[in-house]
């Protein structure tokens, strides 16, 4: 039973690391990364559609990206979205296809984007920390029914400790990554 509680805190934590990482996948370092788009989309024929579903996107430059419409009438509608989000570039279209050109960071902007990257990987932290918390909450739930011993239950959440440690290092590691991308210029 303790085994299930420590295999279903691992499989939580993972995926809080993997919810961490893919907050910071979706941060401007400044340069073009098709990820920035997966959250904008598009009003395509009455329903709301991700840009990568309807339109080929790829990074001929680090800091261009050419997004092509698989549907020629989408370009307009792809276009009004991507100046309506969060993005901070005006597309320039051709008729075919969008350009999203990223200037560079200003000092001010990495500085802004860095206090960002450090709350999401603080929130990342507080969600191993709450896995660890309920998990922590099983356990002695299960001492309480007479299911586990006082030792077992000293020993699990040894184990349990460690596990939030490795994943909280983790997160850190992310973090330190991503505010080196974001102060290269």
């Amino acid at each position: 039973m303790v085994d299930d509680q420590l295999q279903e805190a691992t499989s939580k934590m993972k995926k809080a690391v993997a919810a961490t990482q893919d907050e910071f996948g979706h941060i401007r370092t400044g340069r073009a990364s098709p990820h920035l788009l997966d959250r904008i989309e598009v009003d395509y024929y009455g329903a709301r559609t991700p840009i990568n579903q309807i339109a080929g996107i790829s990074v001929p430059e680090a800091r261009m990206m050419v997004i092509s419409p698989y549907d020629k009438s989408a370009l307009s509608a792809i276009e009004k979205a991507i100046q309506q989000s969060d993005l901070g570039v005006n597309p320039n279209s051709d008729g075919a296809i969008l350009r999203l050109n990223f200037p560079p960071l200003t000092e001010d902007r990495r500085k802004l984007l860095i206090k960002q990257v450090k709350e999401r990987a603080e929130d990342g932290k507080i969600a191993v920390r709450n896995v660890r918390r309920h998990s922590k909450d099983e356990m002695e739930k299960l001492k309480k029914d007479g299911d586990l011993s006082e030792d077992d239950l000293k020993r699990s959440e040894k184990e349990l400790q460690k596990l939030t440690d490795h994943y909280v290092e983790e997160i850190d590691k992310m973090f330190v990554h991503k505010e080196q991308e974001l102060l290269e210029v």
